[in-house]
């Protein structure tokens, strides 16, 4: 490639570049704390996990130079030890959706009718319990809001992990085992830090999924289509 042409494309590229995120406004950013609480014959059991979410306005070239929010998220997966060895993960995902950590205080707080809705997350008071689901709205239909819950039968084999019906933790946890509610509350707190005591094997970004022998399927299973981010976010931040 000529001088000429080599500088051609590297001016392309910076243009491309700076087209795909270019920060126009600074969105508010917080931390907040998810806590699930399960009802077990031996009492209530609780675990959480403060999250705190960077957010930045920006417009992207594949969004058509439209405004859009951009998400930063750190923390890592709420964890609740059970009766019998167990622990329940309340993972930084929602089914599909692997950004529902950044948008559970965004549903939950209040429309002050202002011009900045993202200024009215800032607006949300004290303990907020999730719903099951968050209703329609805009293309969107109704979705789980609770986060996905996972448990592994030997936490030192991520293929061993399993999915937890949240109506009926009793399958996997006995007779008894009940999911009271997941809630949601601002905080000033530091951001928790330290699963990989419990889950050794997690790695940093760029995080695998937790089988990495998940190419060519066609049908893959939960441990080929989760990744070690679902559990973990900015630890190296």
């Amino acid at each position: 490639m000529t001088p000429i042409l080599q500088a051609a494309w590297l001016a392309l590229a910076a243009l491309m570049l700076s087209g795909c995120n270019v920060a126009e406004d600074e969105a508010p950013d917080y931390r907040y704390r998810l806590t699930v609480e399960v009802e077990t014959p031996d009492g209530l059991k609780t675990g959480s996990s403060v999250i705190e979410v960077r957010q930045m306005i920006g417009r992207s070239t594949m969004g058509g130079f439209n405004e859009q929010i951009f998400y930063k998220i750190r923390g890592e997966a709420a964890a609740v030890d059970l009766p019998g060895g167990r622990t329940l993960y309340a993972l930084l995902r929602s089914g599909d959706d692997v950004e529902w950590a950044a948008r559970v205080i965004p549903f939950l707080a209040p429309n002050a009718g202002d011009e900045n809705r993202l200024d009215d997350l800032l607006l949300l008071k004290g303990k907020k319990e999730l719903p099951r689901t968050w209703p329609p709205g805009g293309h969107l239909s109704e979705r789980p809001a609770y986060p996905t819950l996972v448990t592994f039968t030997d936490e030192a084999e991520p293929t061993s992990v399993m999915l937890i019906d949240p109506d009926d933790l009793a399958a996997t946890f006995g007779k008894g085992a009940k999911l009271k509610r997941v809630t949601a509350e601002l905080t000033d707190d530091l951001v928790t830090s330290g699963i990989e005591k419990r889950l050794w094997w997690l790695s940093e970004y760029p995080e695998p999924r937790l089988d990495p022998n998940y190419r060519g399927s066609t049908n893959p299973n939960l441990s080929q289509s989760l990744w070690h981010g679902d559990f973990r976010k900015g630890g190296g931040l």
